[in-house]
């Protein structure tokens, strides 16, 4: 997968965040295996297109401070109530050295087993490889069509890697499986019977009026 750029600026360490970004501009950092930590700043609204676009398993090219970097995004933090970015961790690649990463996973047809009325039960929505950065997937494809009945199952080691890729996750892993639908039993109980004291001793004083009435009579 090809870098996509992003242009960087320098930034002196002590630089106020506050100031930064009234410029329109967010505080980041670069560091790696053979690159120390770097204070830089990046457009807050080409940032995060890119993000949207990218992610964290798509190869960035930083450019503008020094040599080209390619690094990938470590951690983005917005704010928790505007929602706007307040800071962003690249991770520089160390040349010719593979990446361990978890890649999401993106699942794709429809189960014969959902349609016959089962449930498709996704348990694991990504995976961690190691791969080089050229054949860094962006997602992983999952093909549900291969669940047909009642206990079929999909492990990691059935999804298919790039070439340079290897499943660092366990192959054993249930990644989606079918589950038999069964419709909950509701159990109705009846509600106790209401009685009111002042109206059941009501009723048997009525009850007994008539006994009354007779033995008087007689």
């Amino acid at each position: 997968m090809s870098a996509i750029q992003l242009e960087i600026q320098p930034r002196e360490a002590g630089e106020s965040a506050d100031t930064l970004r009234k410029q329109g501009v967010v505080p980041a950092v670069f560091y790696g295996p053979k690159e120390k930590t770097t204070p830089i700043a990046i457009d807050s609204l080409k940032f995060e297109r890119l993000w949207r676009q990218a992610g964290e398993t798509t190869v960035i090219r930083l450019t503008g401070v020094g040599e080209e970097k390619d690094a990938l995004i470590h951690d983005v933090q917005f704010h928790p109530v505007t929602g706007k970015l307040e800071h962003a961790d690249f991770y520089v690649i160390e040349k010719g050295k593979k990446v361990q990463i978890k890649v999401p996973l993106t699942f794709e047809g429809q189960a014969p087993a959902e349609k016959a009325g089962h449930i498709v039960v996704k348990t694991l929505h990504e995976v961690e490889i190691e791969v080089t950065p050229q054949d860094l997937p962006h997602s992983l494809p999952v093909d549900l069509s291969v669940l047909e009945n009642i206990g079929d199952h999909i492990t990691a080691s059935r999804i298919q890697l790039p070439g340079s890729a290897s499943l660092v996750t366990s192959p054993d892993e249930i990644v989606a499986s079918v589950k038999e639908f069964k419709e909950e039993v509701v159990e109705v109980i009846p509600a106790p019977e209401t009685v009111i004291i002042g109206e059941e001793k009501k009723a048997e004083e009525e009850a007994a009026a008539p006994a009354e009435e007779k033995k008087k009579a007689e």
